[in-house]
């Protein structure tokens, strides 16, 4: 059940909910009917009672006898409905109880006065009986009788079951009609749950920058906290890149310093000592700029977004005039209808530049950069036809601090990745048939 939607968790508890209650309903209707039919059948069995006392007579011989009663039930053997009189020396019984004995409870009855029971009839049957204790006028001989009549109670359960059969389909409807009624309501009531993970999905990919406030009064405060949350990160993470930035540029200063000594050490004649200060300090500034490149991308991709091949263009345009790149075919290759990149632009170029000047220092011939709009993100691939990565190196390549050759290839991908990285996007790195290729995957801008 933990697993299960919040829709369908309303949605099973609401039909559940309903069902019972339709349940009890019916269960409350057949009482409440099978109350009115019993009610109905003793206001018959008066009747009934009233006709065999109306009936008592004697005849010649001075013997009380009942003449029938109309309802032809009486007279059919075990027809459902019986009459008896209890006499003080004999007892009077319909046909229809043939040679059976109604067994009325031993409980006094004034003259007039009706009792009701559940006894049992022919045939192991259930009867409704009702009984009434009877002051017999002089011509009839005087004395007190007990009459009674009664009524097989199978015929009351038949039309319970019959009206709760009629009901079943009516409930049923309902049923079906209740539970869509509440599927409706829930979808309706969990709208803003959706309006919301919109609305967050917007803020990530940038084109909104709070929940806001227009949203109904229960959802008003995870509003505001969520609001809340995003602006006390926003918070952090200024200071988090002020800090950063504020550390490379502390860098920066004594770097230089120290390539200045380097500097003097080699004009008094002490190179080799000044060789390796220059190489630290050199492998440092590297370090430093790449913080700061990170630092700044972080800051503006969220809102930022270029055409990724205008600028892949730009960078082939400077590569091909360098000392490495001079000598090779650059070819561009921009696919239809590719949107905005979502990185700003000098990202972009200083990403694409690392990459397509490690393309220019190991390709043999030839240097493509192709640009594509495929899965919903924009892919920017420097293709080479040089020797490639040795497999086992290409998951290291863009970690931080490893370098492939003392030019200090591997930071330059690792920046790279950076730069992708802090924009929502990804560097690939792969050995192809016909040479090497690094794809940076970066996330389209939104229209």
């Amino acid at each position: 059940m933990t697993r299960l939607s919040l829709r369908w968790r309303l949605v099973v508890a609401g039909a559940a909910a309903i069902i019972v209650a339709l349940g009890l309903a019916a269960a409350g209707l057949a009482a409440l009917f099978a109350g009115h039919v019993e009610r109905r059948a003793i206001a018959e069995l008066e009747v009934h009672l009233d006709q065999v006392l109306a009936g008592l007579a004697r005849d010649e011989m001075g013997a009380l006898f009942v003449a029938p009663p109309a309802d032809p039930r009486f007279q059919r053997p075990y027809g459902g409905l019986y009459w008896q009189i209890d006499l003080a020396t004999d007892t009077l019984r319909s046909r229809s109880l043939w040679d059976y004995r109604l067994d009325l409870p031993a409980d006094e009855v004034a003259d007039g006065a009706v009792h009701v029971h559940r006894i049992g009839g022919p045939g192991e049957a259930s009867l409704l009986a009702l009984e009434r204790m009877v002051s017999l006028p002089a011509p009839l001989g005087g004395g007190r009788v007990r009459a009674a009549v009664a009524l097989d109670a199978a015929e009351l359960d038949a039309a319970r079951n019959a009206f709760l059969a009629d009901l079943a389909p009516y409930l049923g409807l309902l049923a079906v009609v209740l539970i869509a009624a509440g599927w409706v309501q829930v979808g309706v009531g969990l709208r803003p749950m959706r309006r919301i993970g919109a609305r967050v999905a917007a803020i990530r990919s940038g084109r909104a920058d709070r929940i806001g406030e227009d949203w109904p009064a229960e959802v008003r405060p995870l509003a505001a906290e969520l609001d809340g949350l995003l602006a006390a990160r926003e918070a952090d993470i200024v200071r988090a890149r002020a800090r950063a930035g504020d550390l490379a540029h502390g860098l920066k200063t004594p770097l230089q310093a120290l390539m200045g000594e380097a500097g003097r050490l080699s004009q008094a004649g002490d190179g080799a000592h000044a060789g390796s200060i220059e190489a630290i300090a050199r492998a440092m500034q590297r370090h430093v700029d790449r913080e700061l490149a990170r630092t700044r991308v972080a800051a503006e991709a969220v809102a930022s977004r270029c055409d990724a091949a205008g600028v892949g263009r730009r960078v082939v345009e400077v590569a091909r005039r360098t000392a490495t790149g001079e000598g090779l075919t650059w070819h561009v290759d921009a696919g239809p209808q590719v949107p905005m990149a979502a990185i700003d632009a000098a990202d972009l170029a200083e990403a694409l530049g690392a990459l397509v000047e490690n393309a220019a220092r190991h390709a043999r011939d030839r240097v493509d950069l192709v640009v594509a709009h495929a899965d919903g993100a924009v892919s920017v691939a420097v293709r080479d036809d040089g020797p490639g990565i040795a497999p086992d190196l290409l998951e290291k390549v863009t970690a931080r601090g490893i370098r492939l050759d003392e030019t200090g290839t591997g930071l330059g991908l690792a920046i790279a990745a950076d730069i992708a990285e802090a924009a929502g996007g990804r560097l690939a790195l792969a050995n192809r048939p016909d040479g090497f290729e690094a794809r940076l995957v970066l996330p389209a801008a939104a229209s």
